[in-house]
């Protein structure tokens, strides 16, 4: 098992007794809650903050930290002028979302940062249309550091926190199991066949797999959070060895950062106890801002990751073969291609249409016509 990225798992609780009723408050909303758990919980290891302004000019500019340590997407918390008045003076802020108090943070420094050259970096574009590049620049003008440490969590919604592990429990469980090897396959989607065939195809050279869906606010048009892990849990439960699979709950934001992203999500699988994560084609993209594999290259800057990308070619359906190829295997002409479009998909689900089950299971599909509303508004 690898160690956990930079060496050590965070691990920052409080006692809710232990916060002082007479802080400064500080409301966040449910996206933000999520990632400052993500760094008391560890999946964000070795940061135990948001990032000072050192760091956060490293990571725009080099995609590291200032300590070279590789980190390629900003976690920080942004904040108006009134706010930062307030916090300016303040040592410690107490955290609070939807009127609960849910942890604490030592303010260490307030800084001002351009947030149209910050995001070009980040995403490697300035088109107001991308939704990551669009969220980056909209954030307020003054970003907060220091560290954070939580209470135990506080569950917005009970069916998603019970399938949610930290990375002390998911490397227990994998340790527990006696895996040598763990393939992380990192997900926004409802499964179809194709992600069926990938993820089998590790399971025949590795020994677990780590299935671990991306919980927390999409762009429109994907699917929502219940349709995809009622979805996976289905798959599961039906064409899966329970005993080689972790199913567990990410919970963070989409991006949309392409390459950058791919990295910090392997850094996080890294973090679960992961020896290796699956790569596809266009990883964390959206739109034609990246190039197919771009996601494959940016591993060659970040050899000392002590996660192994696994990249897999492309899969589509070959009617003449009757299963999933790709260039590697199948020898046929285009004609007998048959690709797999999410927009395919999500018009057959909005007319109340069943995908053919060579691309999608029937039980998946019915999962979804069960929901009059399965997609992201």
């Amino acid at each position: 098992m690898p160690r956990p990225h930079g060496g050590s798992l965070t691990n920052n609780f409080i006692d809710l007794s232990r916060i002082d009723k007479d802080l400064f408050t500080l409301d966040v909303d449910t996206g933000l809650k999520m990632e400052i758990e993500n760094i008391s919980f560890g999946v964000f290891s070795p940061l135990k903050g948001f990032l000072n302004e050192e760091d956060f000019t490293s990571v725009v500019k080099r995609g590291r930290l200032s300590n070279d340590l590789p980190w390629t997407i900003p976690i920080v918390l942004d904040a108006n002028e009134e706010v930062a008045k307030k916090v300016k003076d303040s040592s410690q802020v107490a955290l609070r979302n939807d009127g609960q108090i849910f942890g604490v943070m030592q303010v260490e420094d307030l800084y001002k940062f351009d947030k149209t050259e910050s995001a070009k970096s980040v995403f490697q574009t300035d088109d107001p249309s991308h939704p990551g590049f669009n969220k980056f620049v909209t954030m307020q003008d003054i970003l907060i550091a220091g560290e954070v440490k939580t209470v135990s969590t506080t569950p917005n919604n009970k069916f998603l926190e019970d399938l949610r592990l930290t990375p002390a429990e998911s490397r227990k469980k994998i340790e527990d199991r006696g895996w040598k090897s763990t393939v992380a396959f990192q997900t926004r989607n409802v499964p179809h066949v194709a992600h069926e065939m990938l993820q089998k195809a590790a399971l025949n050279i590795y020994d677990g797999l780590f299935i671990n869906p991306l919980i927390g606010k999409k762009k429109v048009g994907d699917f929502k959070d219940e349709v995809i892990l009622n979805s996976y849990t289905v798959l599961i439960d039906n064409y899966y060895p329970k005993y080689r699979i972790i199913f567990s709950t990410l919970h963070t934001e989409m991006k949309y950062a392409g390459p950058r992203e791919a990295i910090h999500h392997a850094i996080m699988r890294q973090n679960f106890g992961c020896s290796h994560i699956i790569i596809g084609r266009d990883h964390a993209g959206v739109g034609n801002y990246y190039s197919p594999f771009a996601a494959h290259d940016i591993f060659k800057d970040y050899p000392e990751l002590e996660i192994e990308p696994i990249f897999f070619p492309a899969f589509y359906y070959c009617k003449k073969c009757q299963s999933y190829v790709n260039d590697r295997t199948c020898p046929h002409y285009l004609d007998y291609r048959e690709e797999l479009s999410g927009t395919k998909m999500r018009k057959m689900f909005s007319s109340g249409e069943l995908p053919p089950s060579h691309l999608m299971r029937p039980e998946i599909s019915k999962v979804i016509l069960s929901y009059p509303r399965p997609f992201v508004e």
